[in-house]
């Protein structure tokens, strides 16, 4: 016997402490019904026990701890609990003894309980993990990266590590669940090869999964959230998935969803109505404010009149008991809703101001944002706001939080940035991006406004500034080589500075790249150019050539993308039948999917650009269609619902002018009564000195009549009537006063002007159009003047058209 002791020390000291059999043990913690039978039976085998009855031991308290409701605060009771603290213990002396599967779930369940990532157990079994991670199946992988990205630890060789890892074993992958934890997982470090090559295994998998798994469809919209792909085809199967489990979709999952369709701009009607009603039904459910306040945030942006009055009225009843975070989302959730209600807006901003210390510089971007919004005026806050955000920008030296301190601080009030400031900006300017160099730019040319108003000295440093900024935006457009990473930094591009300062460099650097233009990216690029403003027919042709090259690999929910730029630069590429022909058929098949508001937007795109589908206007102008787009206004913010409707009527009027044989009903004219007798009443300046140059020129003022409207409602600047010697015609009498409008009289407005006419007549339209009305680089008519002054003519207008410098 001793001489075996001595040859096998190692399987000696191994048999000394299991018990010959650890079932009877188990069985017993098994039949625990709380956790202090489970620390008890704990207690009384502490010297005893293996690794595998402390990976039960594990497993049995995190059971418990799924089944309480209010689980942080027994959270901190387990996690402070002596025999908790036993158990970390033993578990680290028998680390080498864990299984892959108990040591990666001993780690995720210990997070669960919130022990710092600093203890030494944590950082023990991470080591012991790192160590053991090549031979880990691909299950035990996905958790313990669940357990890295808890830890934050998304840039970490670590992770790294694990992406490789998935890297190289991508074929093999079966199991779409472990590989969608891994794919968020990951998703900050992958190259778009690697993205692309997930996304593609994810379609190959997505079938067989089965159609309850929320979760997994949502970790895959999460995952193109993270690497900021809108892929069309995986967000409609995953939507798919989300409708077919409504009724067990919780608030959770509904906020969360919501949350990545705005980011991804992804809309579907569908989900927002299904969401709609079964946040609507919860609203009796929550009366704690932290579930409450999620309601809110989720719903409220969604909810009709009476939905709102019961959110508003509920959470000003809790105002009290909102913790800073949850006043913040409130904030945030009312400028959205654009709300008005003076009362909670009060309540809210006092909760803000009590707790401006404890929010950090994006926090308070959004508090001044939202402030800004709602109109809510408090000197007092205003200036408690100014005094932190300075005394972070003293102290901030990552670009991207100067970048929001900065432009918090332009928003306020009394902006105002003295020369330790202006040097912080100077300090960091050689590290930012194209799009914190725009945030920088707009700041500064807020306060060269505002200082100008009030005759400050300090705008000579400020437009030093501007020159600094300017220097390096274009350095780094002149060194920029990949067109997607450029793309990265120009999405949110906007504002005076860019398009006076760099759009044309921007353009040049895009002509420089055109041939990484592809299925993939065509659609992103021809927004940016929808954006501009700015004609560039080398693009466009490229644009144009992809897209005919590659219209099978382009989803028919970006064709409105790819088309928008033609329409409104009002341009036609070489192989413009070929181009628009290409996308129309493309789309036919999915009249029936694509969103309402996308529908009518690409029908009046197509318009402009004289395309009149049959198929597609039949799709629009229904009883059926148009009931579902009026479901669908109600659900937006007044500016998106207001531009929609227009565009619906401006559709409306192009096919009822230029597709008569359609025979699709003018419709609009109690709208357009509503809007214009809102929107015409005086003169400006500039019209009324026009006004009285054209009454001299023609012989008085019943000769020329100022804002005409038309039939079908267009407006005319000025209108006179020349006979068939050109000589003008005067109209009936009419009164006026400079600077006042004749009285409207409205009537049917579906009649041709120029019946009504003397033989020979004519009616001119003399419109005076602003820069807006041409592209920014050259004088090209943009589309919808185009498309006016098509319609003038029909009505039997001759039109002259004169830009105004």
């Amino acid at each position: 016997m001793l001489r075996l002791r001595a040859v096998c020390p190692f399987s000696w000291r191994m048999f000394q402490f299991r018990p010959y059999s650890c079932e009877p043990l188990i069985s017993q913690m098994n039949k625990c019904t709380d956790e202090e039978q489970l620390f008890d039976l704990i207690e009384k085998n502490k010297a005893i026990l293996s690794e595998k009855q402390l990976g039960c031991g594990f497993n049995i308290l995190w059971q418990f701890q799924k089944q309480k409701t209010s689980s942080l605060k027994n959270v901190e009771c387990i996690r402070n609990h002596p025999q908790f603290l036993t158990l970390l213990n033993l578990t680290t002396s028998k680390m080498e003894f864990l299984k892959d599967s108990t040591l990666v779930n001993v780690l995720y369940i210990t997070q669960k309980f919130a022990v710092e990532a600093h203890d030494p157990l944590v950082e023990a079994l991470v080591t012991e993990a790192w160590r053991r991670m090549e031979r880990f199946d691909i299950d035990v992988l996905s958790k313990f990266s669940s357990c890295l990205a808890d830890q934050h630890l998304y840039f970490s060789p670590l992770m790294g590590k694990i992406a490789d890892i998935v890297n190289r074993n991508l074929e093999a992958i079966q199991d779409l669940r472990s590989l969608s934890v891994l794919m968020v997982s990951i998703s900050s470090l992958i190259s778009q090869r690697f993205q692309e090559q997930l996304v593609n295994k994810t379609e190959l998998l997505f079938d067989s999964i089965d159609s309850s798994q929320v979760i997994i469809a949502r970790r895959i919209v999460q995952f193109l959230r993270n690497i900021k792909y809108s892929y069309y085809p995986l967000l409609e199967r995953c939507n798919k998935v989300f409708l077919s489990n409504a009724n067990h979709l919780d608030l959770e999952s509904i906020s969360k969803i919501l949350t990545l369709y705005h980011s991804l701009q992804f809309h579907s009607f569908e989900f927002i109505i299904m969401a709609k009603k079964r946040l609507t039904e919860m609203i009796p459910l929550f009366s704690q404010p932290a579930s409450f306040v999620k309601l809110f945030v989720a719903l409220g942006p969604l909810a009709g009149p009476e939905e709102k009055k019961q959110l508003k009225s509920t959470i000003l009843l809790m105002s009290e008991e909102l913790t800073s975070q949850q006043a913040l989302a409130v904030m945030g959730a009312m400028e959205e809703m654009e709300s008005r209600n003076s009362h909670l807006i009060k309540r809210i901003a006092s909760i803000l101001h009590k707790n401006l210390d404890n929010y950090k510089p994006v926090e308070l971007l959004k508090i001044t944002q939202a402030l800004i919004f709602l109109h809510f005026r408090s000197k007092e806050l205003f200036v408690k706001l100014q005094e932190l955000l300075l005394s972070y920008l003293k102290i901030s030296v990552i670009p991207s939080e100067i970048c929001i301190l900065v432009c918090a601080i332009s928003m306020l009030p009394s902006p105002h940035l003295d020369e330790a400031g202006i040097s912080r900006i100077e300090a960091v300017l050689p590290q930012c991006d194209l799009s914190d160099l725009n945030s920088f730019a707009t700041s500064v040319l807020r306060w060269i406004e505002y200082d100008h108003m009030y005759l400050d000295s300090n705008t000579g440093k400020q437009l030093k500034l501007l020159q600094k900024l300017d220097h390096y935006a274009h350095q780094r457009l002149q060194n920029c080589s990949d067109l997607n990473l450029l793309w990265e930094e120009l999405r949110s591009l906007k504002g005076d500075w860019f398009a006076d300062s760099l759009l044309e460099e921007t353009v040049a650097t895009l002509q420089r790249l055109m041939d990484e233009i592809n299925y993939i990216n065509v659609a992103r690029i021809a927004s940016f150019i929808s954006r501009t403003n700015y004609l560039s027919t080398l693009l466009l042709d490229r644009i144009a050539s992809v897209v005919i090259q590659q219209i099978e690999k382009i989803h028919p929910f970006a064709v409105l993308a790819v088309i928008l730029p033609f329409s409104i630069l009002n341009y036609d590429p070489p192989q413009r039948d070929e181009f628009f022909g290409t996308c129309i058929q493309h789309l036919n098949s999915y009249l029936g999917l694509l969103d309402p508001l996308k529908l009518v937007f690409l029908g009046f795109s197509l318009a402009t650009l004289q395309y009149f589908p049959e198929d597609l206007l039949k799709a629009i102008f229904n009883i059926k269609f148009l009931a579902r787009l009026d479901s669908q206004l109600e659900l937006l913010c007044s500016s998106l619902n207001m531009r929609v409707q227009f565009r619906l009527m401006e559709l409306n009027r192009a096919v009822c002018l230029e597709c008569p044989e359609y025979q699709i009903p003018w419709f609009h004219d109690r709208f357009c009564q509503q809007q214009y007798s809102k929107d015409i009443s005086s003169m400006n300046g500039a019209q009324q000195q026009i006004y009285k140059m054209l009454a001299e020129v023609l012989g008085g003022i019943n000769f020329v009549k100022a804002s005409v409207l038309t039939p079908y409602y267009h407006t005319i600047g000025f209108e006179c009537i020349l006979d068939k010697r050109k000589k003008p015609l005067p109209y009936e009498s009419h009164n006026i006063t400079l600077g006042k409008l004749p009285e409207m009289h409205w009537e049917s407005n579906t009649q041709i002007v120029g019946s009504r006419l003397p033989p020979g007549a004519e009616r001119i339209a003399l419109e005076f159009l602003d820069p807006r009305a041409f592209c920014r680089n050259i004088p090209h008519l943009k589309g919808k003047s185009a498309m006016k002054k098509r319609h003038l003519e029909i009505l039997g207008y001759r039109v002259i058209q004169m830009a105004l410098s």
